[in-house]
């Protein structure tokens, strides 16, 4: 009796747990139906659409949050629920940075695939501050909008018809290309339209910070040549108006400016702490190398960006005329050359390197 009594204790959880599990599974798949849907049935003949930006190194779980804050998905857990399968799929894969156009109409699945596969509707291209224009070249292939020496070439061509500003002897646009983050259309944009795109920034944060100097001392070349100097050199923005008031008071001083930045972009390479330029390498003949030749470079050797452009424009007064990188994105800055040099090898026997070149 007593175990016909305890088989009936098991026999109603036992008889009602199926069904639990059933009903959870029934909310299970309605809200998951739910969640997958479109946010709203729209109208034929007036579609909705929404402009959604994903930048760039956005994580999922912020995509997810931000595409239902925009109305576009029912909910952020779903989308990191799905894109979790997503990735168990495409291992390779990602979600792309870059503009969207998305519908509420649209359900999630093929939003995430939208966003999956970049299917943009503009393109964001972020160029730092110090990039080249074989830098910029290779970003924008990166982008799939067009090879790089495509882009390269047309960088040779100076559009003064447009920008009446820019410098009459320059053969290159490089350096006037203003480091900042644009949106590009993926689809039947140029070489010449993202240059000229870039130019027009330039001329709308840049150039007014050299019409408006009474006095700036220098031609809108020697400027931004210099500017671009200051940019390579400069690891830390508190150093950038003391490395230009050097180069200033070295060229009034009528002595070469000897920055590495100089002789790296003659070679096509940047030096490293453990590999740096060698007696042969400052010894390179180029009119951009400063080892070499007195005075400014012909043209600038990079892009500068606006903290480096103020601040040749505004140098710090300074009687260094020396300074030696210390691998950390400090200089230590020397007024004599037995400074220079002694600080160098302190530098250099510090992390066991060989002697720079004289």
């Amino acid at each position: 009796m007593k175990k016909l009594s305890s088989f009936s204790q098991w026999l109603y959880p036992l008889g009602i747990l199926p069904g639990v599990l059933l009903l959870s599974g029934w909310h299970g798949y309605q809200w998951w139906r739910w969640a997958m849907s479109p946010v709203m049935i729209e109208a034929e003949n007036q579609p909705v659409e929404i402009q959604v930006e994903v930048p760039a190194d956005t994580s999922t779980r912020q995509i997810g949050a931000d595409l239902e804050a925009a109305g576009v998905i029912h909910s952020a857990w779903a989308w990191n629920i799905w894109a979790f399968w997503l990735a168990l799929q495409d291992q390779a894969g990602s979600f792309k940075a870059g503009q969207y156009v998305l519908s509420p109409g649209q359900d999630m699945t093929a939003i995430a695939q939208s966003i999956w596969t970049g299917q943009v509707f503009q393109s964001t291209l972020t160029i730092p501050e110090g990039w080249r224009l074989t830098d910029i070249a290779q970003a924008l292939e990166s982008q799939g909008l067009f090879p790089a020496e495509t882009f390269l070439q047309a960088a040779q061509t100076v559009p003064r018809d447009q920008f009446a500003w820019l410098p009459a002897d320059i053969t290159t646009v490089e350096g006037f290309l203003f480091p900042d983050t644009y949106q590009l259309p993926p689809d039947g944009t140029t070489p010449q339209a993202v240059i000229v795109t870039m130019l027009q920034r330039f001329e709308q944060k840049a150039l007014p910070l050299y019409q408006e100097q009474a006095d700036p001392g220098l031609s809108l070349l020697e400027w931004v040549t210099l500017a671009s100097m200051v940019e390579k050199e400069a690891g830390v923005a508190e150093e950038r108006g003391i490395i230009a008031g050097v180069f200033r008071q070295r060229l009034a001083q009528e002595m070469r400016l000897e920055s590495d930045p100089t002789v790296e972009y003659v070679l096509g390479r940047r030096q490293t702490p453990d590999q740096p330029l060698t007696l042969a390498d400052v010894q390179t003949p180029s009119p951009y190398n400063t080892y070499l030749n007195p005075g400014i470079p012909p043209g600038p050797i990079a892009s500068p960006g606006q903290g480096s452009l103020v601040a040749t424009l505004n140098p710090v007064a300074t009687d260094y005329l020396f300074f030696v990188a210390r691998y950390d994105g400090t200089h230590v800055f020397s007024r004599t050359l037995e400074e220079h040099e002694a600080a160098t090898q302190r530098i250099r026997a510090g992390r066991s390197l060989p002697s720079p070149p004289p």
